[in-house]
């Protein structure tokens, strides 16, 4: 069971036991950073659960019950998101409503309340009168990217799972299953700057970030004299990533990722051939271009501008700051 869900060894193990001794808690509480498969999982034991056939390796997905759930139609099947940012009361006294009646046609009625930490006051005390009280034949699965902002007698009431960041190499398995057409270099540069999550790195994909990112390794290599054109080019590139906020943090780390191992590729003076997986043909270019004290130099400049984004500087500035910064060559000759 759960042999289809990427790594998560641990509670896997926790479910697989409780399932065995038919010592299913009423309420669990997931925990664990954004992206890493807490609600896949909590989907494949609602599966199993609802499963017709009782096939011990896990759901069949052949029979009416699995058909149903996996159209989203089962009745026995609540699931809770944010409305908006937070969940309110009124979805809480929504599932009050259903949880007044026994389970339609499954033995046990699941209800999944996602990013479960959105919940306000009034919604997370509401949820906690049905959790003192539970009603037979329910099973709440709560998901949460932090347990901290919960009620701690919420919390108190569900059995706490963890569940950690994917390995680099997991990652990299979802995601090719997830997005075939993603090149494994890619992927695994997203795996590695998203720290495990394979939910960020595939909503990483679908954004703007390697696209601007290859813009910045793009200008930057065809800006070896920094004449007129070319810082024109590169104001201009500063322009798109300041009108993309959402991406701006991706792309300091690939930029980051991208000139440490420059670093390392001069240090080794070749040894390690890293290259990196989306600015190839640059990654060759801006080694000639760059020396090791230089390279330690606009590293700080990154640095510097992660500060100055925190402190709410103007994000046009900033960005234009750091790409004049990252020029192979002074902007301006030295008095």
């Amino acid at each position: 069971m759960f042999s289809a869900i990427t790594g998560h060894r641990h509670p896997k193990r926790l479910l697989r036991r409780a399932l065995n001794n038919q010592r299913l808690p009423h309420a669990y509480l997931f925990t664990g950073p954004e992206g890493i498969g807490k609600a896949t999982m909590a989907r494949e034991l609602a599966a199993f659960l609802f499963c017709g056939q009782g096939i011990t390796g896990g759901p069949c997905g052949q029979c009416p019950a699995c058909r149903q759930f996996a159209s989203a139609n089962h009745p026995d099947w609540l699931h809770i998101r944010p409305d908006g940012a937070a969940i309110k009361i009124s979805q809480i006294r929504e599932i009050k409503k259903q949880l007044a009646f026994a389970p339609l046609s499954a033995a046990t009625r699941v209800i999944l309340i996602e990013e479960a930490q959105t919940m306000r006051r009034e919604a997370g005390n509401s949820l906690l009168k049905m959790l003192e009280e539970p009603p037979p034949d329910n099973l709440f699965l709560l998901v949460a990217s932090d347990a901290q902002p919960l009620l701690p007698t919420i919390v108190s009431r569900c059995q706490v799972i963890s569940f950690a960041p994917l390995s680099q190499e997991e990652t990299v398995r979802v995601m090719e299953a997830r997005a075939p057409e993603l090149d494994r270099k890619r992927a695994a540069l997203l795996a590695r700057i998203t720290n495990g999550s394979p939910g960020q790195a595939l909503a990483m994909k679908e954004g703007r970030c390697l696209e601007i990112f290859a813009q910045v390794t793009q200008v930057l290599a065809e800006s070896a004299d920094a004449d007129g054109a070319a810082i024109e080019a590169v104001l201009h590139v500063a322009g798109n990533m300041a009108a993309a906020p959402d991406e701006l943090d991706a792309v300091l780390d690939l930029l980051h990722i991208l000139l440490g191992e420059i670093a390392v590729d001069l240090a080794t003076d070749g040894c390690i051939s890293l290259g990196s997986a989306v600015a190839r043909k640059e990654h060759g270019r801006l080694r000639e271009l760059w020396n090791l004290a230089q390279l330690s130099d606009k590293i700080h400049a990154i640095d510097r501008a992660r500060q100055a984004l925190a402190r709410h500087c103007n994000r046009g500035l900033v960005c234009e700051a750091l790409l004049l910064d990252l020029l192979p060559v002074p902007t301006f000759p030295e008095l």
